[in-house]
């Protein structure tokens, strides 16, 4: 089994990257996360793998942080979660909000994922929900900003092609430096641009 992969970075894209190591270019899916922190292509790449068995394929699905694979592992021990929807899961909702959604059983956030029903988002925080207490979330700070702006933003910095984690991040971001904006459309959305990478 492949457990880590380290190579060249000859190809990349929201949801695929190939490595090539030892003269073989190998096919990884990834995560957004994963995606946005790559480096340039031509450079070297680092990947931790999970190599999943099929009758009919071998894939590889690869992780930038160790946390990540891990989380990604305890998601597809649930019934109704394979791989692929694992992957969009974390592309989703970064890792730490994910395991945030399902110790807090917010189903709401769990359903914005494309792909996670409400059945779905039941049944990762019944299986889940006292699974996953090894990992170190930090307090939850996106939900706690509340204010008039802070859905519209988020659309808004979404629509423009930002992700999601990144646009959340921004809006926190933001407020910390002045919680006053979280209630002005056009104050808040230009102190995240400002923030956002």
């Amino acid at each position: 089994m492949i457990a880590h992969l380290r190579g060249k970075l000859i190809h990349k894209e929201p949801g695929q990257a190939i490595v090539e190591a030892a003269g073989v270019g190998y096919d990884v899916a990834i995560s957004v996360p994963t995606f946005t922190a790559l480096p340039a292509l031509g450079a070297e790449a680092s990947l931790y793998i999970h190599t999943q068995v099929s009758e009919d394929q071998i894939a590889l699905f690869g992780f930038l942080d160790r946390e990540e694979k891990r989380l990604f592992e305890r998601l597809i021990t649930v019934s109704g979660v394979g791989p692929k929807l694992a992957i969009k899961m974390l592309s989703g909702l970064s890792a730490e909000r994910t395991v945030q959604a399902i110790r807090g059983q917010d189903h709401a956030q769990l359903t914005k994922i494309p792909g996670v029903g409400k059945k779905l988002a039941e049944r990762l925080v019944v299986e889940l929900k006292d699974k996953l207490e090894d990992f170190a979330v930090a307090p939850v700070a996106g939900r706690a900003i509340a204010g008039a702006a802070v859905d519209d933003v988020l659309s808004a910095l979404t629509n423009l092609g930002y992700q999601r984690p990144a646009a959340e991040k921004a809006i926190e971001q933001a407020v910390a430096k002045d919680a006053a904006l979280k209630d002005s459309f056009d104050e808040l959305f230009r102190g995240a641009l400002k923030v956002i990478r």
